[in-house]
């Protein structure tokens, strides 16, 4: 497999033809991600059948809630939400499979579906993506296979008691994102996005499981990273700080690194500054809609959010913007809106790129 020589150079040899083309689009203006897929699914108000349909209809366990398996049973109200973030301004939609490894489905008792889950909904999504991209050709619309973090974690223990028992191993971690990224290949993802990142070993597991991947299959997708900083310290919630995060995964030529979750627009803007500096890739943000209220809900409106968010565009800090929970189709058209008026980041060179044979 080709590696990088320096620090954050790419790949040069066996790009494939997504890469070169989100790549030069990057170059040119701020590329715009969608939102919140687990907000939209909520206002649908599904109930246990809707979950199980006729496929899971005997299922041992509840499925109320396994947001990822509505790509299976319900794939029209998926599509439809991907519709919805294209038809609001996104370049690029993410696949419903926040928690579609073994792991996170073992909760349902589903591990055995993991594979389908993730291809079914790389398929659906870019079913949709294509037919924006045959309307509006000169615009083409991507799609990302989101591998979330697991419902474990690789750096911390769950037993108060015990610090040094772990309930997952990076092997664990490592398998489990591997046949997630296979599924999401197979259905036809452009890129692939590693987001919500709260221990950087978890992703570590699954950057390794990528390019395992992509040795065995001889080509490779674009890759982004994405953290979530847990609050005002400005670390992970396995204690890294922004730089720190970003060292610990700049061994892999990633297309972008970015931070997602945790935090609203104006509590991001510090880190981000951050990866600014330091980065030697694209960068990519996408926040709350604000942070929670005493019920869970996220009251920022469109427009508070695009404001929070045009003053780091102004700043020249990301390349890729969207939102994450909270956010909507609304607040989606309003970044769109806003990013439409700035230009992308410049990334930081790197000192010397060549190309490397096999």
């Amino acid at each position: 497999m080709s590696k990088p020589i320096a620090k954050g150079s790419f790949w040069i040899k066996n790009l494939t033809t997504e890469r070169v083309k989100i790549e030069d689009i990057l170059r040119e203006r701020i590329m715009v991600l969608d939102g919140a897929m687990g907000t939209m699914i909520q206002r649908h108000t599904l109930e246990e059948a809707d979950f199980r349909a006729e496929r899971f209809k005997n299922h041992q366990s509840p499925l109320k809630g396994n947001n990822d398996l509505l790509s299976i049973t319900q794939p029209q109200i998926i599509k439809d939400i991907h519709r919805q973030y294209l038809a609001a301004g996104a370049d690029i939609i993410e696949t419903n499979t926040f928690s579609g490894t073994t792991i996170a489905q073992a909760d349902y008792h589903l591990e055995s579906i993991a594979y389908e889950l993730n291809y079914e909904s790389a398929k659906i999504a870019k079913e949709v993506a294509d037919e924006f991209t045959k309307r509006e050709p000169n615009k083409p619309r991507f799609v990302a296979g989101a591998l979330g973090p697991t419902n474990k974690t690789a750096s911390l223990s769950p037993d108060v008691n015990n610090p040094g028992y772990r309930a997952v191993s990076f092997d664990d971690l490592r398998i489990a994102y591997k046949e997630q990224a296979k599924g999401l290949v197979d259905g036809g993802s452009d890129l692939l996005l590693v987001e919500t990142i709260f221990d950087t070993l978890n992703a570590k597991a699954a950057l390794f499981a990528i390019q395992e991947l992509f040795e065995e299959i001889g080509r490779q997708l674009p890759v982004m990273v994405s953290g979530t900083i847990t609050d005002a310290s400005g670390r992970t919630l396995s204690g890294q700080t922004t730089e720190a995060f970003l060292i610990s995964v700049s061994h892999v030529p990633l297309l972008s690194v970015g931070l997602n979750c945790a935090l609203g627009a104006a509590q991001l803007r510090p880190y981000l500054q951050v990866l600014n500096e330091q980065a030697p890739f694209f960068t990519s943000a996408y926040p709350n809609a604000g942070l929670p209220n005493a019920f869970g809900h996220y009251d920022q409106t469109p427009e508070e959010m695009g404001q929070q968010m045009e003053e780091f565009l102004k700043e020249g800090l990301v390349n890729i913007v969207g939102g994450c929970c909270g956010t909507t189709p609304d607040h989606i058209k309003v970044i769109a809106e806003v990013a439409k008026k700035y230009k992308p980041r410049v990334s930081i060179k790197v000192e010397e790129v060549e190309t490397v044979l096999n």
